[in-house]
């Protein structure tokens, strides 16, 4: 088979895949992992995702596309593997990541590395969902008593 045919095929199905995810602006370099999102360079986009910062753009943060999806209220995700001085020896410098972190999240940036949240079910939930009929969600932790309840 032509490999330059199986490519284009590929392309195009990665294409198509692409279409029914909503957009985000990308910001830095691409993220690993998969977020869900289609990434844009410009408008219109629903979410923000910042791949990639260099030290000097964490210390002194002043993307002014991020701060305009603050203000319209659109979500903002800082994807952290993309974040330098993870393995430095300068406590002083990790300090001030730490810091600038913090400041990022107090604006409304989200912190994700990628990997599916897990989320808790309760009582009330388990319960919900054994009266409906419906299985647990794929990625979740069932307390003991959800459990009980779903399993009886």
């Amino acid at each position: 088979m032509d490999e330059a045919l199986i490519e284009a095929v590929l392309d195009r199905v990665r294409e198509k895949l692409q279409e029914g995810l909503p957009t985000a602006l990308l910001i830095g370099r691409r993220p690993e992992a998969d977020l869900g999102y289609r990434y844009v360079n410009g408008p219109p986009y629903t979410a923000v995702v910042i791949g990639s910062l260099q030290p000097g753009e964490l210390l002194c943060f002043r993307e002014e596309r991020v701060f305009a999806a603050l203000l319209e209220g659109l979500p903002v995700f800082l994807y952290t593997p993309g974040l330098p001085g993870r393995t430095s020896g300068n406590k002083s410098l990790q300090a001030s990541f730490g810091s600038a972190l913090r400041q990022l999240q107090s604006w409304g940036v989200r912190l994700t590395d990628g990997r599916p949240k897990r989320r808790l079910i309760g009582v009330q939930e388990a319960r919900a969902l054994k009266n409906q009929g419906l299985p647990p969600p794929p990625n979740i932790i069932l307390t003991p008593s959800a459990r009980d309840i779903l399993n009886s």
